[in-house]
């Protein structure tokens, strides 16, 4: 008979302890990785949720809505505007510097991208939206048989 004792522990043993660590680590790095990106995050905000509750100041977000008839004003330096986003519940007023989309007009959706200073939303990115209903500009003039064609030949 065989008496030697092996002094460890056995493989079956060894497998069990190496899948338990790899187990932690992997769920330890989902945890770590979600920490650092929830400091990141741009949470969406429409006009009326951000009136109800007001985000840190600094913090970036995006905020949500329709851009207000008559609010769009430009200021002396040429770049930059100011206006008013709106949802039908609340209003917002907005500054941002730059060059704006070509879709942004008043009436028209807009998604901002910044953070609150006191009560306006300074906003770093614009992003014009459009609606169901958009036609390009190349496209406006024809009539839908020339829309048609154009559009088959792009295909």
């Amino acid at each position: 008979m065989n008496s030697k004792t092996t002094g460890g522990i056995k493989p079956k043993h060894q497998r069990l302890v190496l899948l338990a660590i790899a187990l932690a680590a992997l769920i330890g790095a989902g945890l770590l990785a979600a920490y650092a990106l929830s400091n990141q995050a741009s949470y969406f905000y429409v006009p009326a949720d951000l009136v109800k509750e007001r985000p840190e100041q600094g913090r970036a977000i995006r905020l949500g809505g329709m851009v207000e008839k008559g609010s769009i004003k430009t200021r002396a330096d040429g770049v930059t505007i100011d206006f008013i986003v709106g949802d039908g519940k609340a209003r917002v007023p907005v500054r941002y510097t730059g060059i704006t989309p070509d879709l942004f007009v008043e009436g028209s959706g807009v998604v901002a991208e910044g953070r609150m200073e006191g009560e306006t939303f300074v906003a770093d990115n614009l992003l014009a939206k459009h609606d169901e209903n958009y036609v390009p500009r190349e496209m406006k003039d024809m009539t839908e048989a020339q829309a048609k064609a154009v559009v088959a030949e792009t295909k």
